[in-house]
């Protein structure tokens, strides 16, 4: 059975979506059986946000090399908080 690019509604915002080929030969090659119900921006957004709505940010000050970030726990008094480069470095030497 030959298979073409379906055309599909996402069940979230309603818009139509194509289901290309290529990406139900990427479903089958996972064993998924079902086609997807989203759209791709509803399912970045479902993955990005999940169940519970965007992610709270808190601004925190590298405890390494003091440029202002981002983090997605609320930092605790008397522990040191990095930035992803400086947090990869420490990761980095501690693992050598």
């Amino acid at each position: 059975m030959a298979q073409e690019d379906k055309t599909l509604t996402c069940r979230d915002c309603g818009k139509t979506f194509v289901f290309t080929i290529g990406e139900q030969e990427f479903y089958q090659s996972r064993g998924l059986q079902h086609e997807p119900t989203r759209c791709p921006d509803c399912r970045e957004a479902k993955r990005r946000y999940g169940r519970y709505g965007p992610r709270t940010m808190y601004k925190v000050t590298c405890a390494e090399c003091g440029c202002e970030t981002e983090v997605p726990f609320e930092p605790r008094e008397g522990r040191p908080v990095y930035c992803s480069d400086c947090y990869s470095k420490i990761k980095e030497q501690q693992q050598a």
